[in-house]
């Protein structure tokens, strides 16, 4: 797979701020999407300062391959700032056990290491919603990486969660972001316009705010490792119940262990996260919102741009009318080398053209199920559009009547057996 660069790239500017608690820890990415749906008109001014009071946010764009430049105005109004361009965030967890993260992963491994990467993708018209996670044990090639000191660390060929290592090994997270969203760059070509990792206890706070996250388990589960024992059936997963769903891979009823699985069950999580908040109208109901909000800035470390409450509330005011049956979810095409190494490969020319898909802003699902139909689902009552592809300045009618659910419809098709 080659992608190639331009020698004169301008700098895109994912923007400047300060502030960045030295204990910040990653974990599960399994919130951004529901929180970034979720977010709504209900807050006053007031509420959207102390908000950003806790948002933690550092810029990386000095690390980052030179693009051109987005900038964000100030504008309090729900405007989308980014309206009419798609937008590709970077979601990252890390394996990293410091303070209460630690207690909560139940061991103290040292380092920053990468455990998931989803690359979020909004569409310009605000009508899909795509993630495409990337298997940790995908050898690829690892980018150089710049750090903050002006020193560069040297990539080789070797698991796609190295480039988050290499880059936090200095224990800075904006680091370690810039060195993985380099590395995408550089594989993919998909320019990433924000970041955002979420740390362990923030998580457990997100869906606790939540008032759990609904999920039909297929087998009966036992991992000790993850403290972590289910029966088969319809649960209701509080916050470390959640957590520690997300991230076991070893013990019965959890398949082969390996992380391929894992990614299947943090994606069907975060769907029924999105599908519950949403479900809860966190637009509308105040008290409902900020508890979840506030959840959110306390557990998340960022760009500027998207640390940014007005920001996010212009992106999620064009994302009021979105309907979950147009949020999909997909892994980089991958197979295993033969060899016995533990890593798997990506899939050619499958996954380059999953990529080009989603540089296109199209559907990943017209490569990766050709056979189904790809194109957004209408509201009840808006009116369909005529033209051959999307418009990218068009946004959602507000009378739009977009599918929600309640927690016991979400359960409502659980089999188990």
């Amino acid at each position: 797979m080659t992608v190639e660069v331009s020698d004169h790239r301008r700098r895109r500017r994912l923007r400047h701020a300060t502030r960045v608690p030295s204990h910040r820890v990653l974990g599960a990415v399994l919130g951004i999407v529901a929180a970034v749906l979720g977010f709504g008109v209900v807050f006053a001014e007031t509420s959207l300062s102390r908000i950003n009071d806790s948002f933690s946010t550092q810029d990386i764009s000095a690390l980052l391959p030179e693009t051109p430049a987005i900038s964000a105005s100030a504008d309090a109004d729900p405007v989308d700032e980014a309206q009419g361009k798609a937008q590709n965030i970077l979601l990252l967890g890390s394996d990293s056990r410091l303070d209460e993260n630690g207690q909560l992963s139940g061991d103290s491994v040292g380092g920053m290491r990468n455990d998931t990467t989803i690359i979020l993708h909004i569409s310009a018209d605000r009508s899909r919603v795509e993630a495409l996670s990337i298997p940790r044990d995908s050898r690829v090639q690892i980018s150089d990486c710049k750090m903050l000191d002006g020193s560069t660390v040297k990539g080789w060929t070797g698991k796609f969660n190295i480039a988050f290592a290499n880059g936090g090994r200095n224990g800075n997270i904006a680091e370690a972001a810039a060195c993985v969203a380099t590395t995408v760059y550089d594989l993919t070509g998909i320019l990433v316009d924000h970041y955002a990792v979420v740390d362990f206890s923030g998580f457990v706070d997100m869906v606790n705010a939540l008032d759990g996250v609904p999920m039909c388990i297929p087998n009966d589960v036992d991992a000790p490792k993850a403290h972590l024992k289910l029966t088969a059936g319809s649960h209701v997963l509080d916050g470390k119940t959640a957590l520690a769903w997300a991230r076991a891979r070893t013990g019965t009823g959890l398949g082969d262990g390996t992380d391929l699985m894992r990614i299947e069950r943090q994606q069907e999580l975060l769907t029924n996260m999105t599908r519950k908040a949403l479900g809860l109208n966190l637009l509308t109901d105040a008290t409902k919102g900020t508890k979840f909000i506030t959840a959110l800035a306390n557990s998340l470390t960022m760009d500027p741009t998207l640390g940014d409450s007005h920001y996010l509330l212009g992106l999620a005011w064009s994302l009021r009318n979105f309907d979950t049956d147009n949020l999909y979810f997909a892994t980089v095409p991958w197979h295993y080398p033969g060899d016995g190494s533990g890593d798997v490969v990506w899939t050619e020319p499958d996954a380059d053209n999953v990529f080009a898909a989603l540089k296109a802003d199209k559907s990943m699902k017209t490569v990766l199920e050709p056979d189904t139909s790809s194109t957004p689902k209408p509201s009840k009552t808006a009116k369909p559009s005529t033209s051959a592809s999307p418009s990218a300045s068009s946004s959602p009618s507000v009378s739009a009547t977009p599918k929600r659910e309640t927690q016991q419809e979400i359960l409502a098709d659980c089999t188990v057996g």
